[in-house]
């Protein structure tokens, strides 16, 4: 991607590994900005990693602007079945150029230079439907929280206290900056309970919270996929008509 010069951003399993919640992925996700330029690189990049689409969508940026993924194998021998997905929206998640701009930029050990969504904008990305989502948005701030707890900034604390979902580490940070966590109680109301020190209220809360954004994820994807499934139709149809 950087020698095509992609202007993409890592997330999904991969991205979390840097960030310190270990997650096992043959995927490499990517947020991508959906502009015919950008596109054209990529296509540079992926016909280099002998990539092949796996699935509808086909690779247009009607699809990507849409709010589709899509999914590639590579065949190159250094890359062999790795699985590339590239996206361009999500729900609940901001605009590319605005991703761009809160980018965390890591080196590797061999140099390279690695673009991931800012950890905020990470943690969002997870709010999704999917069962695995939920433990690793969890882990993801609970890593931050472990590593930067003793030195607090307002930006961190306001971050922890609009996403911590481990109870007692919210209880924690909700007792710590009280005058924070009472103002932010108005977009997140079970701060009250953490501050409280309810337990069992502050559990129900964040199952409440959970499976509301989990509601929203399915409100959000059904047309989607009612789209994706009218592309699958029309595959089929042509498949057919081609043998």
């Amino acid at each position: 991607m950087r020698t095509h010069r992609v202007r993409a951003l890592l997330m999904g399993g991969q991205a979390c590994v840097f960030y310190g919640a270990a997650e096992f992925s043959r995927d490499t996700d990517l947020a991508v900005l959906a502009d015919a330029a950008n596109l054209a690189r990529l296509r540079q990049a992926l016909a280099e990693l002998q990539a092949e689409p796996i699935a509808v969508p086909p690779f247009a940026l009607k699809h990507l602007k849409r709010g589709h993924a899509l999914h590639f194998r590579c065949r190159h021998p250094e890359a062999l079945r790795m699985r590339v997905d590239v996206m361009s929206r999500m729900r609940g998640v901001d605009a590319f150029a605005k991703l761009w701009k809160r980018r965390t930029t890591i080196r590797l050990p061999d140099g390279t230079k690695c673009d991931l969504l800012s950890l905020p904008d990470l943690v969002q990305a997870k709010k999704t439907q999917r069962d695995k989502d939920w433990p690793m948005l969890r882990r993801l701030v609970e890593a931050h929280y472990f590593q930067h707890r003793k030195q607090p900034n307002p930006a961190r604390v306001k971050f922890w206290l609009q996403e911590l979902r481990t109870p007692e580490l919210l209880i924690e940070a909700a007792r710590g900056n009280p005058a924070i966590s009472r103002r932010l109680t108005v977009s997140r109301p079970l701060l009250s309970p953490a501050l409280a020190g309810n337990v069992t209220s502050l559990l129900r809360a964040l199952g409440d919270e959970e499976n509301a954004e989990r509601e929203r994820d399915k409100e959000y994807w059904l047309p989607l996929r009612q789209e994706l499934e009218k592309l699958r139709h029309t595959s089929r149809r042509s498949k057919k008509a081609e043998s």
